[in-house]
């Protein structure tokens, strides 16, 4: 007769157990087999997984939910692995991104194919399964309605005994029946079963051979419950656990003063499974909340990355190898929780691909900005080599320096394509001036008489670096103009004299400016007084005068040194220019200096 003890087994008074008996019919119908991927096989290719998904498929096994959607998440794993491997060797040898395209992965097509079948596998075994469950309920049902009529008729009990050990056989036979009814029903076969057997009158000898049959049997699922304990697979050791314990259930009491003790034996092994299991998949939650954790970090560093400014190709090669830098670390991190897997890692895809879906906008537009450059620039080849051979000297001189400047507006192409435009332009341009200087040797003559005037015309203005008075100013600057109206002097001269003449040209302009500057301010603080003396807003309206044409300085510096940074300072003429552009900047500094010393005049005239 089943005692109190087992019959925990169902009433709940023992939790542990109790939750695996009223989970083991879901276990039957669908298997709960938590996070089952930590103890698989791990697949190294998506043939090997399509194989699996295949036999399964294609055979009379019964399809397990973990294992197929296991299969799916190692696949795709796989598959968007190869995808990434694929355009990051594409990108690091060069490709152009808005070339690239994703092909279509037949494997992936069969993988889709297979599943479809499993999925109406799986929909017709879990019907069947229901449809079986409702008949054994009803077959159970009915077994525990005969053993209430035994019960009801104590006088008949021996005569019974036979028919009711066939149907505690055939209860045994009997397997699943519906989740919700499977606890409500053993109790009452249980009620019914201890009912029978307290009213069985059989003799001492056929009872003790039965409760010892019975104790010997369940002595052996204890010893095999205790070597559970030392079974490295955590999950096979559990499930091996629940089907002891459906053994268990199956068979009769045993004597009375043995019940406590082989139930206590059965309920401490189950014990320490259940602990392992527990801490098992305590420490699995644990690794994929760390991996969910580390996986949103590497989300947040990829979009702030996606959101960041790209101003130029630099910025965006060196966002691209950051972010394949997290992919690759994305991919040494395992499994994130189940129902988060799936949501992070479309996080993670879609903030990489608006980043790339960006790149491959922008080098579009940069490779059609290319083309246009290259097709200017060809365009001013042509016209430098149908200029190269004219002997016309000064109007396709002045043609040639028209090109050279308009090629420098022109903007950027890819270095080796630029290098190549520029080596056909410029042997165009040589053509052309090694031909008028060859022509221009006469010139010689000319030029050494103008060296001469130019070294005459820098030795007056050194002289003039020693005088004093008020009109030096007008003497540099009738200098400056003779020395301008000189012509060429010969090349090898050329950068000396020019340096030497800039010296002390720039010396000069620095000197008169400094004691115009000094004198100017000497003179408006002596004037200030009288100033003050037209009226009481008369300082103060200098004072805005003053500060409006210090805004109108400050505005012309700043246009002309845009314009500096447009001059290309690789010939001698740009050189000039640039110095020319750098001593106008410099007086107008001196200027707004000026006028800046003059607002601090009236400043402190004003706190007086």
């Amino acid at each position: 007769m089943m005692d109190s003890q087992e019959n925990t087994l169902e009433l709940g008074t023992n939790e542990e157990v109790v939750n695996e008996e009223v989970t083991s019919q879901a276990v039957e119908t669908e298997p709960q087999v938590e996070n089952e991927e930590q103890t698989r096989v791990v697949y190294e290719t998506k043939a090997d997984v399509l194989h699996r998904l295949q036999d399964i498929a294609h055979s009379d096994e019964t399809p397990q939910k973990e294992e197929v959607e296991y299969l799916k998440a190692s696949f795709y794993k796989l598959h968007v692995a190869e995808r990434e491997a694929k355009l990051k060797a594409y990108l690091e040898a060069g490709g152009d991104p808005e070339q690239y395209q994703y092909t279509p992965d037949p494997e992936e097509e069969s993988f889709k194919a297979e599943m479809g079948i499993i999925k109406e596998k799986r929909a017709k075994i879990f019907k069947e399964m229901e449809a079986e469950k409702q008949d054994n309920l009803t077959k159970k049902l009915a077994i525990i309605d005969r053993i209430k009529a035994m019960v009801t008729t104590p006088d008949e009990a021996n005569k019974n005994y036979k028919e009711f050990k066939a149907l505690q056989e055939q209860w045994r036979e009997i397997k699943n029946v519906p989740a919700d009814k499977a606890n409500e029903l053993w109790r009452n076969y249980q009620l019914y079963v201890e009912q029978f057997y307290d009213m069985l009158r059989l003799n001492s000898e056929a009872r003790e051979y039965d409760f010892k049959k019975n104790f010997e049997l369940k002595t052996a699922l204890c010893e095999a419950a205790e070597k559970l304990a030392d079974e490295e697979d955590v999950i096979s050791a559990f499930h091996q656990l629940q089907k002891l314990h459906q053994e268990y259930r199956e068979i009769g009491p045993v004597a009375k003063e043995q019940r406590e003790d082989i139930w206590n034996r059965f309920k401490a092994a189950s014990s320490v499974i259940n602990k392992r299991h527990q801490a098992h998949f305590e420490g699995v939650r644990a690794k994929e909340e760390d991996n969910l954790a580390r996986k949103t970090v590497l989300c947040e560093k990829v979009e702030a990355i996606a959101a960041e400014e790209n101003k130029g190709s630099g910025d965006w090669e060196k966002h691209t190898k950051q972010i394949i830098d997290i992919q690759t670390e994305w991919k040494t991190i395992g499994f994130a929780p189940q129902k988060m897997n799936v949501k992070i890692f479309e996080r993670f895809r879609a903030a990489c691909d608006d980043f790339f879906g960006r790149k491959a906008a922008y080098f579009k537009g940069l490779k059609e900005t290319f083309k246009d450059n290259a097709d200017k620039k060809r365009a001013l080849i042509e016209k430098a080599k149908a200029l190269q051979d004219s002997t016309d000297w000064k109007s396709t001189g002045d043609k040639f320096i028209a090109l050279q400047k308009e090629w420098k507006t022109i903007g950027m192409v890819p270095k080796k394509l630029g290098d190549q435009l520029w080596a056909e332009f410029l042997a165009a341009c040589n053509t052309f001036f090694e031909a008028r200087n060859a022509a221009g040797a006469g010139q010689r003559g000319e030029e050494r008489e103008n060296l001469d005037k130019k070294v005459e015309i820098i030795a007056k203005l050194k002289a003039i670096a020693e005088e004093t008075g008020d009109d030096l100013a007008d003497k540099v600057q009738k200098l400056v103009e003779e020395y301008n109206a000189v012509g060429h002097v010969p090349y090898k001269e050329k950068d000396k004299l020019y340096k030497e003449y800039h010296a002390v040209l720039d010396k000069l302009y620095k000197d008169l400016n400094i004691s115009t500057a000094k004198r100017k301010l000497s003179n408006f603080k002596q004037n200030l007084k009288q100033v003050a003396e037209r009226g009481e807003n008369a300082l103060d309206n200098e004072r805005a005068r003053l500060f409006r044409q210090y805004e109108a300085l400050k505005q012309e510096i700043q246009t002309y040194e845009n314009n500096l940074g447009f001059l290309n300072a690789s010939s001698k003429k740009g050189n000039s220019l640039i110095d020319e552009m750098n001593r106008k900047v410099q007086k107008l500094k001196d200027d707004m200096a000026l006028v800046r010393e003059k607002i601090k005049a009236i400043d402190a005239e004003n706190k007086q």
